[in-house]
């Protein structure tokens, strides 16, 4: 009992700090940027736009509400959305699996969005289809690499933790190599396919949220209304089956949802890595394994995480930008180097 009490304490005390940091990290980033605008300027605007509306004139030049209304506001919403989406994600594979080194993109879905995105921009003829047709393309590619990995790793009806991690490292190798061709046979479109797959949310836009936020929205619903079943998958396969538990069932539908979670973030954002890795595990050192109380403060530290990357990406070397998927890289690839060790012991 005092157990409980003392991990439910600590769960109050981290999701206040996380909702105090991320009110504080939205303010820097709506504050800070390339533009000729000061912070005490932009805030004045913000609250301009919050009480009048984008008609809003005060203490700051005419074009601030603008700048804030189509450019910084869009692209922070993206970042909450996308590094809520990816963290949200992690932590279900990581309970599906019951591995730690499990990650959105393990069953094969950056491979698939990245084929998907470079297809749609060297093949021309479909770019007369719209802005709409690379994000497009990411996601259907995405969901059809998650849905073969998954074919690929079923037997008989029974799908294993092992042959998924396999089928996943098979598939998104193969994809990975025909998106390479395909770079290659069509250089003069290699620096865009480069961009978009180093990730950014430079194309932010206030309609690819209106698409993105409802996906990501019910995805995080229905993993939080699997969230006790999770917690019984974390037994094994056998305990959970004595417990009524459906365990494939309850594995498959949650990958599919996880998987499309995934797909329906990166196909605004590109391949953003490691945040589905890094956030999940941390949050669980800190609230333990319980994915009633795992899932909100994921969701709440991947938001921060990627709004925090974000906005060093684009003022570190302002007026250019580092694609925020070089920094969440630079970050995650040693913390999954560590985490790699500890896991063996060495």
């Amino acid at each position: 009992m005092n157990l409980t009490k003392d991990r439910h304490k600590v769960y109050r005390l981290v999701m206040a700090a996380l909702v105090v940091a991320l009110v504080a990290v939205i303010l820097a980033a709506v504050a800070v940027g390339a533009a000729g605008l000061s912070a005490a300027e932009t805030l004045r605007a913000l609250g301009g736009l919050m009480i009048h509306g984008s008609d809003a004139t005060g203490d700051y030049p005419d074009w601030a509400p603008r700048l804030l209304l189509d450019l910084r506001l869009p692209r922070i919403v993206l970042a909450l959305v996308v590094g809520a989406a990816l963290s949200t994600a992690g932590a279900s594979f990581q309970g599906i699996f019951r591995n730690p080194l499990a990650e959105p993109y393990l069953l094969g879905v950056s491979a698939g969005a990245g084929l998907g995105a470079t297809i749609a921009i060297v093949w021309k003829p479909l770019t007369e289809l719209g802005i709409y047709t690379l994000p497009l393309f990411a996601f259907v590619g995405a969901t059809l690499a998650a849905f073969l990995v998954y074919r690929l790793a079923t037997f008989a009806g029974h799908t294993r933790g092992a042959s998924l991690l396999l089928s996943g490292v098979a598939v998104g190798s193969t994809l990975t190599a025909i998106m390479s061709f395909l770079m290659v046979a069509t250089e003069r479109d290699l620096h865009t396919v480069v961009v978009w797959l180093m990730g950014g949310l430079t194309t932010a836009a206030w309609t690819k949220i209106y698409i993105t936020l409802p996906v990501v929205a019910a995805g995080f619903l229905y993993m939080m209304l699997m969230s006790r079943r999770m917690n019984l998958l974390l037994m094994g396969e056998e305990r959970a089956r004595e417990l009524g538990i459906d365990s494939q069932r309850t594995r498959r539908n949650l990958m599919i949802v996880a998987a499309l979670t995934t797909a329906a973030a990166v196909s605004f954002s590109g391949l953003i890595g490691f945040v589905g890795l890094m956030v999940p595990h941390i949050m669980r050192l800190l609230v333990g394994p319980d994915h009633r109380r795992l899932l909100p403060v994921s969701a709440l530290f991947g938001a921060l995480l990627l709004l925090a990357a974000d906005t060093v990406a684009r003022t570190a070397l302002a007026p250019a930008e580092i694609p925020v998927g070089v920094i969440t890289a630079a970050t995650g690839g040693p913390f999954f180097l560590y985490l790699l060790r500890a896991r063996k012991g060495v």
